[in-house]
């Protein structure tokens, strides 16, 4: 047989490109996937009630683990709005480890202390 023979297809040939009836479908929607999640829930230190809390730790080490085991979703988010006021107002760079220090400072005093207070020549932006 000369190398300018061409053969036919084999029908009866395995096609890769073909489904496999016995693979598990992967758009198939899955009974498990419809099912709510439980949301995850924390005794709030914020509102002092339970309500949902973060899906994860949003700090790396134990502040952050605190803040996941007793900070609702809610109370995290009027957090970084207080934080960013800070932020703006003390002029501060969290990349700095004293604008660290501030930060944290404050969240330990949001959350667990005396309450962060707003720096005291803030005046909020009025509404048109």
């Amino acid at each position: 047989m000369s190398d300018d023979t061409k053969t036919a297809p084999n029908d009866d040939a395995p096609n890769d490109d073909a489904p496999n009836a016995d693979a598990p479908n992967d758009d198939a929607p899955n009974a498990a996937d419809d099912a709510p999640e439980a949301a995850y829930m924390v005794d709030c230190v914020k509102f002092g009630k339970r309500m949902e809390g973060l899906p994860k730790p949003p700090l790396k080490g134990d502040v952050g683990e605190r803040v996941y085991k007793q900070v609702s979703k809610e109370g995290w988010r009027m957090w970084l709005e207080h934080s960013k006021m800070l932020v703006n107002e003390y002029r501060l760079d969290l990349l700095s480890e004293s604008g660290q220090t501030v930060w944290f400072s404050e969240l330990e005093k949001y959350f667990w202390g005396e309450g962060s207070q707003l720096p005291p020549d803030f005046e909020p932006m009025k509404s048109k």
